[in-house]
């Protein structure tokens, strides 16, 4: 199975990716190594602000993440509050 996720920044700026496993990712974004995202590493700490249901394939969860990496911040947010219910982050 595989996710997609969006992560605030601790600039305020949203990073938008994909993972098998959200957990360790996120872990591995916030540890600010290798393993983290390079958007990530100088905008620590990130906090995750939306994720996904559990999509089939790995192409799946890449056209979701293209789609929204394509949106601006601000049509990330409404997709956000949207998905999310419309409870404050």
């Amino acid at each position: 199975m595989y996710y997609v996720y969006i992560l605030r920044c601790a600039d305020q700026t949203l990073y938008t990716g994909l993972t098998t496993d959200p957990e360790r990712r996120l872990q591995e974004h916030n540890l600010g190594g290798p393993r983290g995202a390079r958007y990530t590493r100088s905008r620590l700490p990130v906090v995750q602000v939306w994720l996904s249901q559990a999509l089939p394939d790995r192409r799946t969860a890449a056209q979701l993440e293209c789609r929204l990496k394509k949106m601006s911040r601000q049509q990330k947010w409404t997709w956000i509050h949207a998905e999310a219910g419309d409870y404050s982050i």
